[in-house]
C-alpha cells in the first residue's frame, strides 16, 4: 500500500519515487513486475497526474523502471546494473575518506545528508 502524507515537507513526487526505488531495491518488486498506470495511481491517491508522472520519471532516469510505451512500467533489468554501479562508488568514497583521514562514522554522515531530498549538491536531487 502506497501512502502519500500531505503534511510532509518531502514533495508527494519524492515520496512515491522513494517508496518505488525501496521496494525494487528491497526486491519486493521483481524485475519485470509491472507498474500501475500513471492515472490510476494518481486517482487512487488523490494526486495530479504529473506528480506521479514526475515519480515515474525520475525512477526510469535512474534506471530503476522502463517505460514500455502503452504497455505500462516495469521494474529494469538494469536496477541490478544500477545497484552494481552504486556499490562501486561506494567503495571508491570509502578509500577517498579513509584515506582523509575521515572516520567511517563522518563519513557515513556525509553520505546521509547528501541523500536527503533538497540537501544534496546531486543534479536533479
Amino acid at each position: 500500500m502506497i501512502v502519500v502524507d500531505a503534511a510532509s515537507g518531502v514533495p508527494p513526487y519524492e515520496q512515491l519515487r522513494a517508496h518505488f526505488a525501496s521496494r525494487i531495491a528491497d526486491r519486493s518488486m521483481a524485475v519485470g513486475e509491472r507498474l500501475p498506470t500513471i492515472r490510476s495511481l494518481a486517482a487512487e491517491l488523490g494526486l495530479a497526474v504529473n506528480t506521479v508522472a514526475r515519480a515515474y520519471r525520475e525512477l526510469e532516469d535512474a534506471g530503476l523502471i522502463e517505460t514500455r510505451g502503452r504497455a505500462g512500467s516495469f521494474v529494469s533489468a538494469a536496477g541490478e546494473q544500477a545497484r552494481e554501479r552504486v556499490r562501486r562508488a561506494a567503495e571508491g568514497y570509502a578509500a577517498v575518506a579513509l584515506a582523509a583521514g575521515i572516520d567511517a562514522a563522518e563519513a557515513l554522515r556525509i553520505v546521509e545528508a547528501a541523500l536527503r531530498p533538497g540537501t544534496s549538491s546531486i543534479p536533479g536531487r
